[in-house]
């Protein structure tokens, strides 16, 4: 199984010091698939234009594919509604989005919120910054040898 899987993704064909690539930090950057390596190729041959910012012929179907890439996450994650799925650039920028907008209006001097210690910085940072502000109180909770909450 996981030989199958790593065929998918180019990259993992690739040797270091005669050694099978092994890639862990996915946290920082996910290797490809290569049917998203072929789609991304493609869509830089053929429909490359700028999103909800041109009258184009390019653009609007660039707006298409992205708003109907928008119902498909819906539809996969069962949300009520398009408004609910935000593309952001990465996890980072979504955790600063979430503390800036549900914590800023939802948290409270008093309030407490929960981390974990494994917890990467961009997870504590943002509610470090609100919590000084809002004065709310954070937890951080400890994990034992196999890892668990």
């Amino acid at each position: 199984m996981i030989d199958d899987i790593r065929k998918v993704f180019p990259i993992l064909q690739e040797t270091i010091n005669g050694h099978p690539l092994i890639y862990m930090d996915n946290a920082a950057t996910t290797q490809k698939p290569r049917q998203v390596i072929d789609a991304i190729s493609d869509y830089y041959y053929h429909q490359n234009a700028n999103v909800h910012r041109g009258v184009h012929t390019l653009s609007q179907k660039a707006t298409d594919l992205f708003e109907d890439s928008r119902e498909e996450i819906r539809s996969f994650l069962n949300a009520p509604s398009i408004e609910e799925i935000v593309f952001v650039r990465g996890v980072t920028e979504g955790i600063n989005l979430i503390a800036a907008s549900f914590g800023r209006s939802q948290l409270n001097a008093g309030d407490e919120i929960i981390l974990s210690e494994m917890e990467h910085h961009a997870n504590i940072v943002p509610w470090q910054m609100l919590s000084r502000e809002l004065k709310f109180s954070i937890k951080v909770i400890p994990f034992n040898d196999r890892g668990e909450l």
